[in-house]
């Protein structure tokens, strides 16, 4: 099945205007449309600076296009690039595949661990070892069952030549302790720019863990980095707090579903899930404590305050972007081509239960912009890449596969 959305936007319908920037990105568009989001916030909180959120509203000028190369797909996950185009996809139930750009579906490869797909568990985030044209080898992180609870598991193994199986799998890293909880695992796991791994874990949800998040002595709520043996990697950070891991990169995250690297400063950049408003933007730096559940702008579900109710705090970090209402941020990814120029150096980003992708436009580590892309699609979407072509592709839980470029 296929479907097509044409997208033309005249430039008289909005007016984009090009304003100074850092070297970084020159030309970077300055949006000037009212904010995308009209809906009332859940709080009065105030913003700790202009534009963190709501930022003005942008279009794209450029003619662009979506394809849905698939609707077949079951509960999608992750997704990545394989070096020939083709795309690697986990299914929240277990299972891998590689969709060709026709979108035909493989039977799934075989030779995974089993994952606790019950609530928001199951075979999630997914990246190729820089080296895969040499060794072929994936990483992948799942939600497991273990004595104890699940826990946030991190597990590599090397695609067989006919692509029928996964050989010597291995687990190289579980986030302690394990919880009866099947929430807030986080999931997503990026190599950095010196060959290690980054993967991002939630605190789990229930109150008995949230605290962990705090912890330094709990993979919990964390952004971790190790080797792709699953050891502490080499200069990470040195927390003052004792009984530190040192596999912690950063601490402070409620639940963290997406990760991605600036193409030309190399940053880490995450997503992150608030309660009811306060999802965040983060630009991840090494050391740093990003606040969950001590500081937030956002409230409990029932609408109660979280904590002290407050927003700020000596030695902890403010998003650079947040949203209120909540948008639920999931993967997300930079774009590196110009087959659109105005995008970039863009950041997008999968929203769930706001069923859009979002393009921040990002100068000097700040959003200038912000747009609701395939809104009318009414999908959540869980994760986004770029493939060997320049263009995007993304994946909706309701199993579609989207292809995103110039018309």
């Amino acid at each position: 099945m296929k479907k097509i959305n044409y997208f033309t936007i005249l430039p008289s319908a909005f007016i984009m205007l090009m304003g100074c920037s850092d070297d970084n990105n020159p030309k970077t568009p300055v949006a000037t449309g009212p904010p995308v989001e009209t809906n009332s916030p859940n709080t009065s909180y105030t913003p700790a600076f202009t534009g963190q959120t709501r930022a003005n509203g942008a279009q794209t000028t450029t003619a662009y296009k979506s394809d849905i190369l698939t609707t077949a797909l079951s509960a999608p996950w992750g997704i990545t690039s394989l070096p020939d185009g083709r795309l690697l996809v986990t299914e929240k139930g277990g299972s891998l595949r590689i969709v060709t750009l026709a979108g035909v579906i493989s039977s799934p490869i075989q030779g995974l661990f089993p994952v606790n797909s019950e609530g928001q568990g199951g075979l999630l985030g997914i990246c190729l070892d820089p080296d895969f044209t040499t060794n072929r080898m994936i990483y992948w992180v799942f939600s497991e069952a273990v004595a104890g609870g699940n826990v946030t598991a991190v597990a590599k193994g090397m695609l067989s030549s006919n692509e029928s199986e996964i050989q010597s799998p291995t687990v190289i890293y579980r986030a302690n302790p394990a919880n009866s909880s099947t929430l807030h695992y986080g999931g997503r796991i990026v190599f950095d720019k010196t060959g290690n791994l980054l993967v991002s874990t939630g605190e789990r949800s229930v109150l008995e863990t949230r605290p962990l998040a705090q912890s330094v002595a709990s993979g919990l709520g964390k952004i971790i980095r190790i080797t792709k043996q699953g050891q502490p990697a080499a200069g990470n950070p040195t927390f003052s707090q004792s009984g530190a891991l040192p596999e912690l990169y950063s601490m402070g995250h409620r639940n963290p579903q997406g990760l991605a690297l600036h193409p030309v400063t190399g940053d880490v950049w995450q997503s992150e899930h608030g309660p009811r408003g306060g999802d965040e933007i983060n630009r991840v730096q090494a050391g740093n404590n990003y606040g969950w559940p001590t500081i937030t702008y956002g409230i409990e579900y029932s609408g109660d305050p979280i904590g002290a109710a407050i927003q700020k705090q000596d030695g902890m970090e403010q998003p650079i972007y947040y949203w209120d209402p909540v948008v639920s941020p999931s993967g997300m990814t930079f774009y590196k081509g110009n087959r659109i120029p105005e995008w970039q150096n863009n950041l997008f980003i999968g929203s769930l239960s706001a069923t859009h992708i979002i393009r921040l436009i990002i100068d000097n580590n700040r959003v200038v912009g912000e747009e609701r892309l395939l809104a009318s699609e009414g999908q959540r979407f869980r994760d986004i890449t770029q493939g060997t072509d320049g263009a995007l592709y993304a994946i909706t839980d309701q199993g579609r596969l989207y292809r995103i470029d110039k018309e």
